[in-house]
């Protein structure tokens, strides 16, 4: 779906929420293909199964439908006669359509800064021969009081000296003390005492069916052999569960969910599959089944709260994503190269996927909140920043798990999570011709220590 059709449906959702009557639409849902069977009872199970939850839900995963998804919906509203609603999505749509054909560039003219000299005649002069124009004087422009001007200025008033962070290794700052103090305290640090510490599910989604249009995510058997061996060694019970489709991987994290872990003090979920954008309220993105149908991310988190999951109350509940797509690619911007061999890639790698772009918020935020519990003890960690590709070698597996493993390795006896995750960001982001760098949302209460 395009951007002006999900700012669209945002911009609706409060009266689509209030009005749409769901029970009429699954038929014709189903006729156009808008949905699976499966899908569709997703929606049904949304919430409290109310209408409005229905609804709320099915406007939230009609974002993952296809760039024909919303005229098709339309579609569906007048075959139920909902006409009412149909109406105000055609006329704002084809409203939205005419406002950007309107758009039309502005005739501006260049504004020179320079020497007086240096005329526009000069400037094309110098865009064809460079060696033919004099080298100007140029003024320095000072903006501020007279007592702030560059002769006066002293860099302490811009750069007070404050006490600088110790480098305990490559690419990562800490203060030793701090952290031996918050290890060892209880209302700093989670406890994690138990043997094992918890479960750790990890989906490993690698050959996808024909028609979902999504490649084979050459390279991920590495990733998941690594995470098998990581967490094995930080004392968590891990289970693997490979090419999973969308209501699969429900299923194991609703089954893992209701599992008593009264005497465990961690849960761990890693998920390495392809990805998409998703509306959110909380937590961005959805990964893909292996039938290409999307599982949000948030519906993942939401799986294992206080209410799905009271044995888990008050212990961390840590999310790593490695999503796969392609579109967006950040170039990055120059900076003085600290390591050279991370300049050119070892092979040539693979794109993963568009991950999770944030759209704007939507103004149904008192309605839609109220039917989520507040986040905590949670972290999830993505494998890129929102709306840019996560990158994947076939032959040593994506650049954020095998940061993170080596990372894991070198680092977790001694640092906790935030700071472990601060050094994979740093690691990933100077690989490559490409740019990347993983992102976390944080809701944990406490530093969290591994048990190594």
């Amino acid at each position: 779906m395009d951007e002006a059709d999900r700012r669209l449906l945002r911009r609706c959702r409060v009266q689509l929420v209030r009005e749409l009557q769901v029970a009429s639409l699954w038929d014709a849902l189903l006729n156009r293909e808008l949905f699976t069977p499966d899908m569709i009872e997703d929606i049904q199970r949304a919430g409290s199964g109310s209408r409005r939850d229905q609804a709320r839900q099915l406007i939230i995963d009609l974002e993952t439908r296809g760039s024909q998804a919303l005229p098709l919906f339309i579609s569906c509203l007048e075959d139920t006669g909902q006409d009412t609603l149909a109406s105000l999505l055609k006329t704002n749509r084809q409203a939205a359509k005419q406002d950007v054909e309107a758009i039309r560039p502005l005739d501006l003219k260049p504004v020179v800064l320079g020497p007086e000299s240096l005329k526009p005649e000069k400037l094309r002069v110098m865009k064809q021969d460079p060696s033919k124009l004099s080298q100007g004087k140029l003024a320095p422009v000072v903006l501020g009081p007279e007592e702030l001007w560059p002769a006066k200025l002293r860099p302490e008033v811009l750069r007070p000296e404050v006490p600088r962070p110790v480098d305990t290794g490559s690419g990562g700052f800490t203060d030793v003390c701090t952290q031996d103090r918050a290890k060892g305290n209880a209302d700093l640090a989670y406890v994690l005492n138990a043997d094992p510490c918890g479960h750790c599910l990890i989906i490993n989604n690698v050959n996808f069916c024909h028609e979902s249009g999504l490649r084979t995510r050459t390279g991920s058997n590495i990733d998941c052999e690594k995470m098998q061996r990581r967490f094995h060694l930080l004392q968590f019970a891990v289970e693997v569960k490979c090419d999973l489709t969308a209501k699969q991987m429900v299923q194991a994290l609703t089954q893992l969910a209701r599992r008593d872990h009264d005497a465990l003090d961690c849960c761990v979920v890693v998920i390495l599959s392809h990805g998409c954008q998703a509306s959110h309220l909380q937590f961005p993105g959805a990964v893909y089944g292996t039938d290409g149908c999307p599982v949000s991310i948030e519906k993942i988190v939401n799986t294992f709260n206080g209410t799905g999951c009271p044995s888990l109350g008050g212990k961390p509940k840590l999310f790593f994503i490695q999503a796969c797509g392609g579109e967006q690619k950040d170039h990055g911007f120059e900076v003085a190269s600290t390591s050279p061999e991370d300049k050119t890639p070892s092979s040539d790698p693979e794109t993963d996927a568009t991950p999770f772009q944030e759209g704007p918020r939507s103004i149904d935020q008192p309605d839609a909140m109220s039917s989520l519990p507040t986040p905590s003890d949670i972290l999830v960690s993505y494998s890129t920043f929102p709306g840019f590709v996560s990158w994947r070698d076939p032959k040593s597996g994506s650049w954020y798990i095998e940061t993170l493993d080596s990372v894991f390795e070198q680092w977790a006896h001694c640092e906790d999570l935030q700071t472990l995750l601060l050094r994979v960001a740093n690691a990933v982001s100077v690989k490559g011709t490409y740019k990347q760098i993983p992102g976390c949302f944080n809701f944990l209460r406490k530093k969290l220590f591994f048990k190594t």
